[in-house]
């Protein structure tokens, strides 16, 4: 059964050729046939049921109003960001280097092999800052300094404190953590820097993903840039590349790990490989995974204890948004992320328990809440703002179901001090004891949907001005760019 009409890529020539998705045996496949290569079939999602929940939380956005690039061409061969896009940068990334202190078979960055050397300079990245802090009508509010391999910079230190001069409010570093292991003071001199998250590369709780996937056994690297993280109180976001059959049995220990370091660690987003360059059609499906198969290794994996049902698209959170829009008065930034390109659940540690937010609280019938009184407070009439909160207020407790609920999380006097006093440092209460469980599930030539590069929310911004959508940059537009302003490499 077709589900839509799509474009996609050829996985050969990048072409951009027609494409349709549809429903086989239970599996979402997408197909698609280029004039010089012939035919290619590949899974999509691996769930039909799946896909349909996911559907549900379809949000449009609006993109923004002041595009960088003109549509000369079809998608996605005009991103910079073009009038076609169709939401906001919630992330921006800089690659700051494509030098990197290790060699990963699987890095879609393809670092360390190109032969030269894509190094912006300080003011560059000043300039790719600013022009991610352009975007109107809402400010890209969140950075990330990637690679290669940030933290070979030597200014890496500079280069934090200089997103906070520009503006933003998170700064991130992308890391394998072989620098913050060797360097104790590196950490707190980040902390200090006004650095808010360390994403680290992390595999699994074994020396042999690592073995695999890196060429070495790097655990006990990671365990010490994560005690190092420690010292500083810098917070930790795991994230494993996960592949078929060389990790994807530790999904449960890793949130294991997790949990046990609770204190440093805020959350795990687990990223299934994408796979770029001329990979095998056969080794495509044989190693992919996307957010179902995920979804059910996690439930495996944890006895129950964290299941599928408990997780919610990234799109899914739109109403809070709209809900704070019309308290505020103001545009918000907005996560319209098709609503097949993550999923997440919060989990609350509580003694030995481990809860899903699902499991106390109704979340349709929060966001139906949120959702009602936005349009009840945009509408007007009769009805004003005050008297809007105030009734919300009273309806939140219906959500919740107070004997499933964590005995030590105040949930309703949380959320009643954000709906009442509009104090969303409130909501710092409620990451108290929590970890935020995500999946990402970026896109390839195989199973490229145009659909869904048109709704990315995570943005690289390059020196030549241009804001390109994640799936783009490492499908199309990476060796063009870095050849475009890289230097040759000296030995």
């Amino acid at each position: 059964m077709v589900i839509k009409k799509t474009k996609s890529l050829c996985p050969e020539c990048l072409r951009v050729v027609d494409a349709e998705v549809f429903e086989d045996q239970e599996k979402i496949m997408i197909k698609k046939t280029c004039p010089e290569h012939g035919e290619f079939e590949n899974t999509y999602w691996q769930g039909s049921e799946a896909y349909s929940f996911a559907a549900n939380y379809d949000h449009p956005g609006e993109g923004i109003s002041n595009p960088r690039t003109t549509i000369d061409d079809e998608c996605p061969q005009n991103c910079g960001l073009c009038a076609e896009h169709e939401s906001q940068t919630i992330l921006g990334l800089i690659d700051v280097t494509n030098r990197c202190n290790l060699r990963c078979p699987i890095c879609f960055a393809n670092a360390a092999v190109s032969k030269s050397l894509y190094e912006p300079s300080y003011e560059e990245i000043r300039q790719m800052l600013r022009n991610l802090r352009a975007n109107q009508p809402v400010s890209t509010p969140a950075i990330q300094y990637a690679g290669g391999e940030p933290t070979v910079r030597k200014d890496l230190v500079e280069l934090v404190k200089l997103a906070k001069e520009e503006g933003f409010s998170h700064t991130q570093i992308a890391t394998n953590g072989i620098k913050l292991a060797k360097d104790p003071e590196l950490a707190q001199k980040l902390k200090d820097a006004s650095l808010n998250t360390v994403y680290l590369q992390f595999d699994g709780v074994t020396e042999e993903p690592y073995i695999a996937a890196r060429g070495r056994n790097l655990l006990p690297t990671k365990l010490e840039a994560i005690e190092n993280c420690r010292k500083a109180d810098l917070g930790i976001v795991l994230v494993p590349t996960l592949v078929k059959g060389i990790n994807d049995d530790q999904v449960g220990d890793i949130i294991q790990f997790a949990i046990d370091n609770l204190d440093i660690i805020r959350g795990v987003n687990f990223q299934p490989v994408s796979f770029a360059g001329r990979t095998p059609a056969d080794e495509v499906e044989k190693q992919r995974i996307t957010i179902p198969k995920f979804q059910k290794l996690v439930e495996e994996q944890t006895e129950g204890k964290i299941g599928c049902n408990d997780f919610y698209p990234a799109s899914s959170v739109i109403p809070v948004t709209d809900f704070v829009e019309a308290i505020e008065g103001e545009e918000q930034i907005a996560i319209t992320c098709h609503p097949h390109c993550g999923a997440a659940t919060y989990v609350f540690i509580d003694g030995d328990e481990v809860i899903p937010i699902t499991r106390f609280v109704d979340v349709d019938r929060f966001f139906d809440l949120l959702s009602r009184s936005s349009d009840d407070i945009k509408d007007g009439g009769i009805i004003g703002k005050a008297k809007v909160l105030s009734r919300a207020t009273m309806e939140l407790p219906k959500t919740i179901d107070r004997d499933k609920k964590p005995e030590s999380l105040d949930l309703t006097g949380i959320l009643t001090k954000v709906f009442k006093e509009r104090s969303y440092s409130a909501l710092g209460d409620f990451h108290h004891k929590t970890l935020l469980i995500s999946c990402m599930h970026f896109m390839d030539p195989w199973n490229f949907d145009q659909d869904r590069v048109k709704r990315c929310v995570i943005h690289y911004a390059v020196p030549d001005g241009r804001i390109i959508p994640f799936c783009s940059m490492n499908a199309i537009y990476r060796s063009e760019i870095e050849k475009k302003f890289a230097k040759p490499l000296k030995q």
